[in-house]
């Protein structure tokens, strides 16, 4: 397991493909993050498997 995971998801705004790096380390966790095309904020909230590996999902900010 590496503490950084690069993952491509599609902005849920303007379904353009983004790239997050997530800290692994920091456990499941919430944030908001902008979308590096339309610069929207983005609800990302990370869980950790088992083995540690990250399961993210994202939606607009106001869908929480």
């Amino acid at each position: 397991m590496h503490f950084l995971e690069s993952t491509v998801l599609v902005c849920p705004y303007c379904a353009e493909s983004i790239e997050l790096l997530i800290d692994c380390s920091a456990g499941e966790q919430r944030y908001i993050e902008d979308c590096e095309v339309c610069c929207r904020p983005i609800d990302v909230a990370v869980a950790l498997t088992v083995n540690g590996e990250p399961t993210v999902s994202v939606s607009q900010e106001n869908d929480v």
